[in-house]
């Protein structure tokens, strides 16, 4: 096993190139943390910021059309980036299962999971370790993950794992609904009447399903779970379970604030499209998940995105009363690949964007 853990590229063939992931590792019951996975000073989390008194917005979806409920999520959008929703309509047997059906795809046998293997790109729409990029990032995060794009339910069912994809499928369809409240009520502050077929492209033309597992880490203070950074998307839903750990950067401020898991909720942030879309009305927000040596941790967020093919850019209505516009015109797969082409490091990628 040494020899493993001092290699650099021994260890790279093992978790990315074999499928290992650093569930492998963590399998391995190593006590240190391989220097593949140390993260800098100045990457490593410092507790002592976290502002353990504040918490995010959490909303209460019952009555969504209530003008009160709308404007609590219009300002947490605002002035947040980042809030909680309960009695959102999805019942929490569903929400289970898809918790325990990412477990299960991680307990696979490497075999079975390595079909899956971002860098082979054998199967469609569906990407297992996608997060490390090992030609961008010098220190890799301690998470696996699988990604997967929905085209259409036949599509799904055909590609997506065979432990999971009745689960997910079925968790996607039932926030569809969902979604499409959240879009209507942010965009209607941007001068937008309504989420229609003439929209829906822009908004929420192409939705991810992504399984996070964090395994249990040997020094969790040297590593990290996810790096500092916002989501490309214009929104995300996050499931997670309950051991914790995501954590949201304050505005204007080196502060963070934790997001407890709460039974039954689900975590909605503002993504960087949205940011550039409604001129940085809406913010998308720093975030963070640490690494724990307690116990494996899942997540389970859905990645709702522009249209690969869709120009992002201040909304007319946005312009039209009379602001100048922040950000430039872009091509939002330009945009993603600019994202993945690099290291996580805060919210830099919006920079891309910029130079009006």
């Amino acid at each position: 096993m040494e020899p493993l853990l001092t290699n650099m590229h021994q260890l790279k063939t093992f978790v990315i190139d074999e499928g290992h992931g650093v569930k492998g590792l963590s399998d391995l019951k190593i006590n240190t943390l391989p220097e593949l996975f140390i993260q800098p000073l100045e990457k490593r989390f410092d507790m002592s910021k976290v502002l353990s008194e504040e918490l995010i917005p959490i909303i209460d979806m019952s009555n969504y059309e209530d003008p009160e409920v709308m404007k609590l999520i219009c300002d947490a959008a605002e002035n947040h980036g980042f809030f909680q929703i309960v009695n959102h309509g999805i019942p929490l047997s569903m929400m289970e299962d898809v918790k325990d059906a990412a477990h299960k795809f991680f307990g696979l046998p490497v075999e079975e999971k390595t079909k899956y293997l971002f860098k082979d790109g054998t199967a469609k729409n569906v990407e297992y370790l996608r997060s490390f990029t090992p030609e961008a990032d010098k220190v890799l995060d301690w998470k696996d993950n699988l990604d997967c794009a929905y085209v259409s339910d036949d599509e799904a069912i055909e590609f997506w794992p065979h432990v999971c994809r009745y689960q997910l499928l079925e968790y996607m369809n039932k926030s569809e609904s969902l979604i499409k409240r959240l879009l209507s009520v942010l965009i209607k502050r941007l001068g937008i009447p309504k989420l229609d077929k003439t929209n829906q492209q822009l908004f929420m033309g192409l939705r991810r399903i992504t399984l996070n597992y964090y395994p249990i880490c040997p020094e969790p203070e040297l590593a990290t779970g996810v790096g500092s950074h916002s989501d490309f998307s214009t929104i995300t839903v996050l499931l997670q379970d309950e051991v914790g750990g995501l954590y949201v950067k304050k505005f204007e401020s080196d502060n963070w604030i934790h997001v407890p898991p709460i039974k039954g909720s689900l975590t909605v942030n503002v993504g960087d499209a949205l940011q550039i879309m409604s001129n940085g009305r809406y913010k998308s927000v720093e975030h963070r998940v640490v690494a724990n040596r307690h116990s494996d941790r899942i997540s389970v967020p859905i990645f709702v995105n522009p249209s690969l093919s869709e120009i992002v850019g201040p909304l007319p209505q946005v312009i039209q009363r009379g602001e100048k516009a922040l950000y430039k015109q872009v091509l939002y797969s330009d945009y993603v690949n600019h994202f993945f082409s690099k290291a996580y490091n805060g919210k830099d990628a919006i920079d891309f964007a910029k130079g009006i």
